[in-house]
This record gives C-alpha cells, sequence and structure tokens, in this order.
C-alpha cells in the first residue's frame, strides 16, 4: 500500500515507517518542514491551515501520529498547544482527506486513554463513558475531529493508547535513570492502575487497523492485563536487577509536575482491549515482565 504518515519523526512513527517500509509498503511522511528533493514527503503547516492536498491524492492509508508532547509541565500555554496540536491538525487533515478525488479507504488515527480520566478500579472497555478533566476532554475533540473523514465513507479506526513501553522515547525512558541507580520507587499510593503497551505491539495494533476491514471506531490500544503502578515499579525493578525503595509521594509529584502529576502519574485506568482482541489481533508481548525483558535486556 501507499501509506501517508504524520508524526513520522516522533517515537510511534518512527518505527512504524521502518516496518512498513521493510515489508514493501510505500510511506509518505506529511511533515511540517519542506521536504527535500528527491525525499517522500509532503508538506503541512497545522496550525496555519495549509497542507499540500495534492500530495495526498491516491493514498491507500493514513496513519495520524502527529501531536504535541505532553510530558511536559502544563502551563496555560503548553496546554493550549497540546489541545491545537491534536484537535486544528486533525481536522485540516481530516478535512481535506474527505475533499480528495481519491481519497484513502483508512484513516487509523492517534487517540489515548486519557479519555477515560481518573477511573479507580473501575474496568473499561472501548464503549467505556468517557472522564473528566483536561486530557479527556482534549481526547474527545481529537476524536470528533475525525468526523469530516467518517462522514465521507473513509473507515476511521481511533487507537486509544496507553503507555508506550520503549527504551527510546516516552515514559519509560524518563524513568530508567532513576530506577537505574536504584532510586526508583512507587508513584503515591502505588494502587493506580497502569495501562501499557509494548511499542512493538502498537506498531503491530496499527497495521492490524490498516487491513481489518471489520475494525472501526474507538479501539482501545493497551496489553491485556493492566497492573498498579506498584506492581509495575516492582516488575521494572526486578527485570533492572535494581531495588525499588524510594517512593515519591503523591504531594511531591505535584509540587514537580503540577497539574500533569493527576492526570498522568497519579490518574488509574483499568482498561481492556476487547475490541481488538476480538477482532483477531495477537499481542506479541502481552505480560509486562516480557515486554520489559524485550525492550531492555535484548
Amino acid at each position: 500500500m501507499n501509506i501517508l504518515v504524520t508524526g513520522a519523526s516522533g517515537l510511534i512513527g518512527t518505527a512504524l515507517v521502518s516496518s512498513l517500509t521493510s515489508s514493501g509498503h510505500e510511506v509518505t511522511r506529511l511533515v511540517r518542514e519542506q521536504p527535500k528533493h528527491g525525499e517522500k514527503a509532503a508538506h503541512w503547516e497545522p496550525m496555519a491551515g495549509s497542507i499540500d492536498a495534492n500530495a495526498l491524492e491516491g493514498v491507500d492509508a493514513v496513519v495520524h501520529l502527529a501531536g504535541e508532547n505532553i510530558a511536559e509541565r502544563w502551563t496555560p500555554t503548553k496546554k493550549a498547544k497540546i489541545r491545537d496540536s491534536r484537535v486544528k491538525g486533525t481536522q485540516l487533515l481530516c478535512e481535506t482527506l474527505a475533499h480528495l478525488s481519491s481519497p484513502p479507504k483508512v484513516l487509523v488515527s492517534a487517540s489515548a486513554i486519557g479519555y477515560y480520566g481518573h477511573r479507580g478500579e473501575e474496568t473499561l472497555t472501548d464503549v467505556s463513558p468517557p472522564g473528566r478533566g483536561f486530557l479527556a476532554e482534549v481526547c474527545r475533540a481529537w476524536e470528533a475531529a475525525t468526523e469530516p473523514a467518517k462522514q465521507h465513507g473513509i473507515r476511521v479506526v481511533l487507537l486509544r493508547l496507553g503507555v508506550v513501553l520503549s527504551a527510546a522515547g516516552g515514559a519509560l525512558a524518563k524513568m530508567l535513570p532513576p530506577f537505574r541507580l536504584g532510586l526508583g520507587g512507587v508513584l503515591g499510593s502505588g494502587q493506580q492502575y497502569m495501562s501499557w503497551i509494548a511499542l512493538d505491539d502498537v506498531v503491530g495494533a496499527i497495521q492490524h487497523a490498516l487491513v481489518t476491514e471489520a475494525l472501526q471506531g474507538p479501539t482501545n490500544a493497551v496489553a491485556p492485563r493492566a497492573v498498579t503502578n506498584q506492581e509495575f515499579t516492582k516488575t521494572l525493578g526486578k527485570v533492572l536487577g535494581r531495588p525499588t525503595a524510594i517512593p515519591l509521594p503523591a504531594f511531591a509529584a505535584r509540587l514537580m509536575f503540577g497539574e500533569m502529576a493527576d492526570e498522568l502519574l497519579l490518574a488509574s485506568a483499568r482498561i481492556q482491549p476487547t475490541k481488538l482482541l476480538a477482532s483477531g489481533y495477537q499481542f506479541r508481548y502481552p505480560e509486562l515482565d516480557e515486554a520489559l525483558q524485550h525492550v531492555l535486556v535484548r
């Protein structure tokens, strides 16, 4: 297939493009810098509302991953960037796709489990209602922005991504330095649930979504068994061979990270990938210990 990818230089995008090209697919990257001569890329400026629509004609599928990094302290300016990069970018892309003379058959658009908010021990599936908070509001608007593509008959899969495990970036990469020094520990009470997924399974789920015609709408991209932060901490320490006896109390997390601490570090989301499993996807790394062994020890 000829596949258009936004956010191709990010953690997930880099791994995805590598996997797609090695599988024989042709990838066009949608980028904000001007493409170099001979580069398989198209230009857009999502905040300015400009996009090279002609370069999108004839692509078979689109994977939309672009969005501002959320793992930084949330100032009002930062929150606006997080929301606008997702909502305005998605809206521009989907309105453009809807007006192409030869639109793609499928759009796989990233979303996040932040949609569900803080839900304690409640088990959540793809059809569970949204939660409260900034991230939940962003995710609702982000997903709604794909409506023009859906209305035009494009099959839209909204992948609600959990915590992506990779040593190359994301949350795990930020945890590794203190944990490797033996300075890691539980966050807050440690009882909050973490719904995680190995990077290889994110790539696998995206490729599965591209070719599985029965799959559409909100789809949780998380491993089958969520773990508490306490279990995650213990398992990570075991894989690294380091003690995990230095906790970060909730008040300290809030002092360091502000609002982000409550919504990213201390919130509990116990999520099941019901629709993904029912569609036939087989996880490469369904258990946390083997996922961390793969990511950190190989």
